[in-house]
């Protein structure tokens, strides 16, 4: 018994704490009957308080005729147990000029501090028809709904994470019942990221000192990839919003009117700032963030013929996709293959994290020892605003068996002076010839002979195959449809080599086979279509006339690309998608 008294004070203790504590946070604010009126409407303002107070100095009203104010109205009430209490002060104003109109800060004394409420500005327009008409059910919808961008940093490096959500603020007075994008922004001069919103959830929260409810609507990981001031286009939306009215249904709730509002989150602007030359290290690649940096071997012990992998591998947090990978600086007398490209990136609200490797088959022929000398990779971190470089460590390649490099071992019995050693099998001097090959010498003269005749009649045996050489080539030459055909042809093979060499690796695959697209673009284009979105991409092609079947084609290689990194694909599906994007191209080429 005495226990779970005990308990039950306890608990008592720290709700009166709490409830305590809450009362003593004060709060001072202002609110306004609206933010946009005509030069003959009137304005109520009114500034609150939830505790009592002392010493109330309203603002001067610059830009205002006050009609009434101030009128003081206090309220008490007990909620749950909780005391509440609230102390307004309200004035009627009236504009006398048109514009954009500042109302300073209200100042109160409450136990013996001073507080101030926030400044608010009001835009006045021409006179309204009708200004003792109620406001309609849009102009109180755009003034209780907000569509916000809020940007994590407006001032990054270049390379640098920065994160944009979109908030939308509602007041708690009206009811979202839908809404719908009108226009997403393109992120020009950025690499974008969607950050999906699985589930819209709704929290209370505050918009510029008032309560509102919020909700998320979207968010995206930005990387500039240029310096200076840059725009966010906005986002914008169509809402539709439930609005109180002064009617009542017959059981006394409010009858709502229904409002169709559109909303934007205004243009916004990043100012980047370039990396800083000073310090730069050589090997700089663009790498921005925190990493690690390794370079491993399978196996450092081997036969001549037997093959290894050489993985060069960066890990940590940052622009992983957008910078290259150091080379390997291999022996000439190994067998080197072209690396394998490997990417474990998993993209969040706070940017790009995992790990991107080369791994590099090594195949060495001779037995010996090789090094790999040490490489070096440098990037730059934004938190502590410095250059970093991380050296690998040198390895060793021991092939054990295997044949001996004649042409590295002759080298070296080039620079030494040696005797010849003269093998003996049973002759004493088996080095010298004691038989001949005599041939008698004979006279003969090229005139009159058969190769004379022959050349004499070469060239005009060459007249008719020429003439027929000639015809073929005109005939070629003309055929304009088929000469673009073969030439298309050609160039797809050229740009999808690399994809075609990977097919049955997934990753490897279509990493290849989306830097050949980009790469067939830029040489077309002669732009840098690896920093464009899908969408900018299909206006450049339409910009070129390019047929609306071929660039649905395209763009949905691109999609696969992407798609592959998250979704399994099989090897039916790749070897489709590498015919397909052989078909575009050669589509392409034909149209551009």
């Amino acid at each position: 018994m005495k226990t779970k008294l005990y308990i039950l004070y306890i608990l008592t203790f720290f709700t009166l704490s709490s409830a305590v504590a809450q009362e003593d946070k004060v709060t001072f604010s202002v609110k306004l009957s609206k933010e946009k009126l005509g030069l003959n409407e009137r304005l109520k303002v009114e500034f609150t308080t939830n505790k009592q107070g002392d010493n109330f100095v309203a603002p001067n009203f610059n830009g205002f005729t006050v009609l009434m104010g101030p009128a003081t109205s206090i309220s008490r009430s007990w909620n749950n147990g909780k005391r509440k209490f609230s102390l307004s002060y309200s004035y009627i104003l009236q504009p006398t000029t048109k514009g954009s109109i500042t109302i300073d800060p209200a100042k109160i004394t409450i136990d013996d501090q001073e507080y101030k409420s926030d400044a608010k500005t009001i835009t006045v327009t021409d006179a309204v028809v009708n200004p003792n008409a109620p406001p309609s059910a849009n102009d109180i919808a755009q003034e209780n709904l907000h569509l916000v961008a809020e940007i994590s940093k407006p001032n990054p490096y270049l390379n640098e994470a920065i994160t944009v959500v979109y908030k939308m603020y509602v007041s708690p007075s009206i009811e979202v019942s839908g809404f719908q994008a009108v226009d997403n922004p393109k992120y020009n001069n950025f690499w974008s990221q969607d950050i999906p919103v699985k589930r819209y959830t709704t929290k209370d929260d505050t918009y510029k000192g008032e309560e509102y409810r919020s909700v998320i609507l979207k968010r995206v990981v930005l990387y500039p990839q240029k310096t200076g001031k840059l725009t966010l286009e906005p986002l914008s939306l169509d809402v539709g919003v439930q609005v109180p009215t002064q009617r009542r249904d017959f059981f006394g709730g409010p009858i709502y009117a229904q409002a169709n509002l559109r909303v934007s989150a205004g243009n916004r602007y990043i100012n980047v700032k370039p990396l800083p030359e000073e310090g730069k290290p050589a090997s700089f690649t663009g790498a921005v963030g925190n990493f690690n940096f390794l370079v491993t071997t399978s196996k450092t012990h081997l036969n001549a013929s037997e093959s290894l992998q050489a993985k060069v591998e960066i890990n940590g947090k940052g622009n992983l996709k957008l910078f290259d990978i150091p080379t390997l600086n291999l022996p000439g007398s190994l067998e080197v293959y072209d690396p394998e490209h490997d990417e474990k990136v998993t993209t969040s609200y706070t940017g790009m994290e995992g790990k991107i490797s080369d791994s590099y088959t090594i195949v060495p022929e001779y037995r010996g020892k090789y090094p790999i000398p040490s490489i070096a990779f440098s990037y730059f971190n934004p938190k502590t605003k410095k250059y970093h470089t991380l050296n690998s460590e040198e390895l060793v390649i021991n092939v054990v068996e295997g044949p001996t490099n004649t042409e590295d071992t002759a080298a070296k019995n080039a620079n030494a002076t040696t005797k010849q050693v003269v093998e003996t099998k049973g002759k004493q001097f088996n080095f010298i010839k004691t038989q001949t090959t005599l041939k008698p010498i004979s006279n003969t003269y090229f005139f009159k002979s058969t190769a004379y005749y022959l050349w004499l009649l070469l060239p005009i045996l060459l007249i008719p195959i020429a003439i027929l050489l000639g015809r073929k080539r005109e005939a070629m030459a003309s055929d304009v449809v088929g000469n673009k055909v073969r030439k298309a042809n050609k160039l797809a093979r050229k740009y999808l080599s690399a994809a075609k060499k990977t097919l049955g690796k997934k990753e490897a695959f279509y990493v290849a086979l989306e830097k050949a697209l980009h790469n067939y673009l830029k040489a077309k284009l002669k732009i840098e279509t690896s920093d464009f979105s899908k969408d900018k991409i299909t206006d450049l092609l339409n910009q070129k006339g390019i047929e609306q079947s071929t660039i649905d084609g395209f763009i949905s290689l691109l999609k696969n690309c992407e798609m592959a990194r998250y979704s399994p694909f099989s090897n039916v599906q790749m070897q489709q998608d590498y015919n397909k994007a052989s078909e575009v191209i050669s589509q392409m080429d034909k149209q551009l």
